[in-house]
């Protein structure tokens, strides 16, 4: 039997803080962990933001709780945004105050895993899997008669995986509408633009040829992001895919589009200048 949790809605403006506050801990994590990819992380976190204080039915009392939305980081090594929004939802009691990123031991690895960290839904890691397995969360939903969503965030370089397909069409050919993909489409992949790897970036195009509702928004502007959410949910017998035109390493002006931040470490100068930008102080 669904249970009824209130979510409490916050203003627009505070969700904006809430991804710069995000952000900035991202770039701490890694700063102190001296390892991670803060480019990636930072491109994804206004998605991040919208999902875990607004759109998603979740209780973080309760991490296991049955008629939760789901979520999947398909692109596995931005997860400090991914951390960074479970601490801050209150996942974690007390409060972590140092992540130790990638540190022996740590909960919070270089790839989230649902072994080690509460709130983590599924382990990602090797790019790729992710709508796959949302498509079978969400068809368990279906088959269950469970209410809940399922949200994936891809990046655009990891649709060069042939499973990324076979998950949409068996989402299409299920009728799951109760899944939910975004796209990063930051451009990048780990070593060059996607333009030099495939061509045209329209992820776009390739989702409604597998018969998905799809949308194209800016994934930095929080309310188109809300808005694509409620019209991917009022959108019934077919999955919906979100293509969101971001910029890599958003947020902090030497990682913006510049892909050498797709993985490193800042300086103490570079750090302290990113604290500023993001203008959230570090101890609020």
């Amino acid at each position: 039997m669904a249970v009824n949790k209130e979510e409490k809605k916050l203003e627009t403006r505070e969700l904006r803080k809430i991804a710069s506050k995000l952000r900035l801990e991202a770039v701490r994590m890694v700063y102190e962990g001296k390892d991670g990819h803060p480019g990636p992380a930072l491109s994804a976190a206004d998605i991040v933001a919208t999902l875990y204080f607004d759109a998603m039915r979740v209780d973080p009392s309760d991490p296991h709780w049955p008629d939760r939305d789901r979520f999947i980081l398909s692109k596995g090594h931005a997860c400090p945004i991914w951390y960074a929004a479970l601490n801050e939802r209150g996942y974690f009691q007390p409060k972590v105050e140092h992540f130790h990123l990638r540190g022996l031991h740590s909960m919070f690895q270089g790839h989230p895993s649902m072994k080690n960290t509460p709130g983590i839904d599924m382990t990602s890691g090797s790019l790729g899997n992710g709508i796959a397995i949302g498509a079978g969360m969400a068809l368990a939903a279906k088959i269950t008669n469970r209410p809940y969503y399922t949200y994936v965030i891809c990046g655009d370089g990891e649709l060069q995986e042939g499973v990324c397909w076979e998950g949409a069409n068996v989402a299409t050919g299920q009728s799951l509408d109760n899944l939910i993909v975004f796209v990063d489409r930051n451009g990048w992949q780990s070593y060059k633009k996607i333009e030099q790897t495939i061509g045209i970036n329209n992820p776009a195009e390739r989702f409604r040829a597998f018969g998905w509702h799809v949308q194209e928004i800016c994934g930095h502007d929080i309310e188109a992001i809300q808005a694509a959410i409620a019209m991917a949910k009022s959108t019934k017998g077919r999955p919906s895919c979100i293509v969101c035109d971001c910029v890599k390493g958003k947020g902090v002006s030497y990682m913006e589009n510049n892909n050498a931040w797709h993985k490193g470490v800042p300086t103490d100068e570079e750090y302290e200048l990113a604290v500023k930008e993001l203008g959230v102080p570090t101890d609020d």
